[in-house]
């Protein structure tokens, strides 16, 4: 290997090591097998739960692509068996079980949305039901007579619910020990995890042992915070961006970031170079700085990775046009009525500006909906259905009769 490729190559290990990184364990162990030469295995698992992903869970993807690009193979591990029955993590009370088609429907959607930042060539999909659904029932008891029921309940959230009185199942303190028997089967070098993972993947390094492997060594990341600026991204929380969104959509929330949620999201939802991000980091200290600048350009940059620089430049040209030019857009989505009174509620559920006649009635409380830019909060207003009469729900929500 040429000096200069090796020299390239220590500096792409220098940053996976020291940037955008939580814990790892073992760090030693981990710096010898970057630096080996050896293609590893790199797993990461995930349980279809919904069926799109946030941009939190990016913040993994990103270092995956690292590892990719560092010439590693990535096994993107779908729960298929553990997603029936779901992970237990920060969860109150226990998921309802799912069939074997729902996760795999699901698990689909999972895949083509990782794969707009993993490599394709580098991805290796596997499904933990190929073993799960073979396994006996004297393999599964042998697997977990290797954990005390008092090591599974140390976890803070059960201790919680023991706390509140509130039920756990049988089956959930066995999900840590077949997430690191995952581990075992995929023979994994590197796992990298959001910190949430960390308990049950250390129970993937105690499995490996017990089965003559080397334990895998462990990176965690730091979790995205949301849109709300205090809980991590969560869709149940609705402050989250999603993959699949609009680039519109994902344009106007990143600009309704707080400020000090700047410099966070330019670490962790990016894929930039430390010097890039040291330079706006820099650059929103200055005093003659507007901070929204700072923002627009991290818009931009997020907006390419999942629909191009050019879908990027368009989104930043309609939020301009919009909000500080005070106008309307110039394409703007329309819906073909016959002329008539309609309530508000029934007009904004079916021209899909809201989910569900609920979000509709909040959506009017919150001061959100206007028709021909002025504000409608009455629930029982009859609206005149009439050509070219616009209506917006929110910053970013248009729609016109034709």
């Amino acid at each position: 290997m040429k000096k200069s490729s090796t020299t390239s190559r220590l500096k792409l290990i220098d940053d996976f090591i020291n940037h955008r990184v939580d814990k790892i364990i073992d760090k030693k162990s981990l710096i010898a097998k970057l630096k080996s030469g050896k293609k590893l295995i790199v797993k990461h698992g995930v349980d279809p739960t919904t069926s799109d992903l946030h941009i939190g869970y990016a913040v993994v993807y990103h270092k995956l692509r690292a590892l990719q690009d560092l010439g590693h193979t990535v096994i993107f591990l779908i729960g298929g068996f553990t997603a029936r029955f779901g992970d237990p993590t920060d969860r109150q009370v226990s998921r309802e079980l799912k069939d074997s088609k729902a996760v795999e429907k699901v698990a689909k959607n999972y895949v083509t949305q990782a794969l707009k930042i993993l490599d394709p060539q580098k991805t290796e999909i596997r499904y933990n039901s190929e073993w799960y659904d073979k396994m006996s029932a004297a393999d599964l008891l042998n697997l977990i007579s290797k954990f005390t029921h008092a090591q599974m309940l140390e976890r803070d959230m059960f201790q919680k619910r023991i706390k509140q009185k509130q039920e756990i199942g049988l089956h959930e303190p066995i999900y840590p020990v077949l997430q690191g028997y995952d581990s075992v089967m995929l023979k994994s070098d590197i796992t990298i995890i959001g910190t949430d993972q960390l308990f049950n993947e250390m129970r993937g390094r105690d499995l490996q042992k017990d089965f003559g492997q080397a334990p895998q060594d462990i990176v965690t990341v730091p979790l995205l915070v949301g849109l709300d600026g205090k809980n991590k991204m969560s869709q149940s929380l609705g402050n989250d961006i999603l993959i699949t969104e609009s680039a519109d959509n994902q344009f106007g929330k990143v600009m309704s970031l707080p400020d000090n949620l700047i410099m966070h999201y330019w670490e962790l939802a990016t894929n930039e170079p430390q010097e890039k991000i040291a330079e706006m980091a820099k650059l929103l200290k200055q005093k003659s700085t507007n901070p929204k600048d700072v923002k627009e350009e991290l818009a931009k940059t997020i907006v390419s990775i999942y629909h191009g620089k050019a879908a990027a430049e368009r989104s930043a040209d309609r939020f301009k046009t919009i909000f500080k030019d005070k106008s309307l857009p110039k394409n703007i989505p329309t819906i073909k009525l016959k002329p008539q009174n309609m309530g508000i509620v029934d007009f904004l559920l079916a021209a899909n500006l809201v989910e569900s006649k609920s979000e509709a009635r909040r959506m009017l409380m919150q001061r959100a909906v206007r028709v021909n830019q002025q504000l409608v909060q009455d629930p029982h207003w009859q609206m005149p259905i009439a050509p070219g009469v616009v209506v917006q729900v929110g910053k970013r929500r248009f729609i016109k009769v034709e």
